[in-house]
């Protein structure tokens, strides 16, 4: 069985000074609205991830943080509005002011391995402060970098990307396409496979907003709650799904 997570691990990181990185080519000047789904209040908030990459012979002699952040200039082509910054209109419309301003990034060295942070990695993660650093007033939502990326590289090979996301500007799926664009170009591609598409207004509601259909999703619903379900009595725990777990979901 895998050793759990030691809170007690200590560690020291080393970090360069935060830069900011904006496209590695001129970008369109506009101003992008953010759908009516962006602007709900519960999505206005900064959300942390982290991936974790063990040394692999392939990269020896190279520094992923460098690779990391070149590649990063090239994708911002592609996704230029996680560049820029949110302003916000009459009735607090959130818009997007794509000035090519940059996004935050932070290269660090750790003098730890990844193994000794032992297994299985979930959160709560108890250093996480070390592995992404919070810069000084960049935790707004409105006129603060939309995406804080640090990349810690680990004693003896492999490295730690971790980010914070404004949450208004993507969804899971949504960052997910674009650390896969940002994998891509990091290996050497012009390109993403996959191109950005920006159709929020889409999402927009009409101008006088026009029900056309019941939502039962907002009927009051009866708490019922009994001792078998109460919050005290829950306990927090993460599931990972692999290949073969996702594939009998799919079945």
């Amino acid at each position: 069985m895998a050793k759990p997570f030691s809170p007690k691990i200590e560690f020291t990181v080393r970090k360069c000074q935060p830069k900011l990185v904006a496209p590695a080519k001129p970008t369109p000047r506009v101003v992008k609205l953010l759908s009516d789904v962006d602007d709900q209040e519960h999505l206005r908030c900064q959300i942390p991830l982290f991936f974790f990459y063990p040394h692999r012979p392939s990269m020896a002699g190279k520094d992923s943080a460098k690779l990391i952040k070149k590649a990063l200039a090239e994708t911002l082509v592609f996704y230029y509005p996680f560049a820029s910054r949110l302003r916000e209109g009459t009735g607090r419309k959130l818009m997007v002011d794509c000035k090519e301003e940059g996004l935050i990034f932070i290269g660090a060295d750790a003098d730890v391995c990844l193994y000794q942070f032992g297994g299985p990695l979930k959160p709560p993660f108890p250093c996480f402060e070390e592995l992404l650093y919070n810069v000084p007033g960049s935790e707004g939502i409105i006129n603060c970098p939309l995406l804080l990326i640090q990349v810690t590289r680990l004693k003896f090979g492999g490295f730690i990307f971790a980010l914070r996301l404004n949450h208004t500007m993507s969804d899971r799926l949504g960052l997910v396409q674009l650390v896969k664009a940002l994998a891509e170009i990091t290996q050497g591609a012009c390109e993403p496979s996959i191109h950005p598409v920006w159709c929020r207004e889409l999402l927009n509601a009409t101008d006088p907003p026009r029900m056309t259909c019941c939502h039962t999703e907002y009927d009051e619903v009866p708490n019922n709650d009994d001792d078998e379900t109460r919050n005290e009595d829950m306990v927090y725990d993460s599931f990972f799904f692999g290949p073969n777990q996702l594939k009998a979901i799919y079945q």
